[in-house]
């Protein structure tokens, strides 16, 4: 009888330990949706599942009626997220810093809390001159692109706030064929997929050429 019961506490044991959720294997994100990640409260927007925090005024840019970004404010502050689909073989942002540079010759290159990024000024298109960061965190099959401009560029405390921000975000690339550089689709919280956005102005940093081949 004792035999029974210890089996059938260990099997009960083990139904628990099946139906907890696995340990993060990183200190931080930005996480892919297959691996474990801290169960946090997040807005879905489709392919990014962004930190649910008051602080932060979060909108979903478009182009037409597509959903290309998400903008972050904070504190006078703009941060730019665009998830990308990338090739299974290789990372993209190198790739993609060659041409961000190739349009912004002014901004140089710096090590920042994801690897290299890109920093200085651009002209935007009301004619201003803004200071500017750009980081890439490169991921399974897709890239994750971070453009901060206002005095995240600068402002210590501003920057951490967005860092930790960006840490915390979770990418849904999918299991579909995608377009090398293609955006991941994004939608509104509570918006079915298919349904058309706002007429807003996208905040893509380069423009994409032609989508001639496929990745899987």
């Amino acid at each position: 009888m004792f035999r029974r019961r210890r089996r059938r506490e260990q099997a009960e044991q083990a139904v628990e330990q099946a139906q907890e959720p696995a340990a993060p294997t990183r200190e931080s994100g930005p996480w892919d949706a297959d691996e474990p990640h801290p169960d946090t409260d997040r807005i879905d927007y489709g392919g990014l599942r962004l930190p649910d925090n008051p602080d932060f005024d979060i909108r979903p840019a478009t182009v037409g009626d597509q959903h290309v970004s998400v903008v972050v404010r904070y504190e006078d502050s703009m941060l730019s997220l665009q998830a990308l689909a990338a090739p299974r073989s290789s990372g993209l942002w190198d790739e993609i810093k060659t041409k961000i540079r190739a349009q912004a010759k002014d901004l140089k290159e710096q090590e920042g809390p994801f690897g290299t990024e890109l920093s200085g000024e651009i002209k935007a298109a009301d004619g201003n001159v803004r200071p500017v960061r750009y980081l890439g965190i490169d991921g399974p099959r897709w890239l994750l692109l971070a453009l901060i401009s206002g005095k995240g560029t600068h402002d210590e405390a501003v920057s951490a706030a967005f860092v930790d921000f960006i840490k915390d975000v979770v990418v849904v690339r999918g299991a579909e064929p995608m377009a090398r550089e293609e955006p991941i689709p994004l939608r509104r919280p509570n918006e079915q997929p298919g349904e058309s956005g706002e007429d807003r102005p996208g905040l893509n940093p380069f423009k994409r050429g032609p989508e001639i081949s496929e990745i899987r």
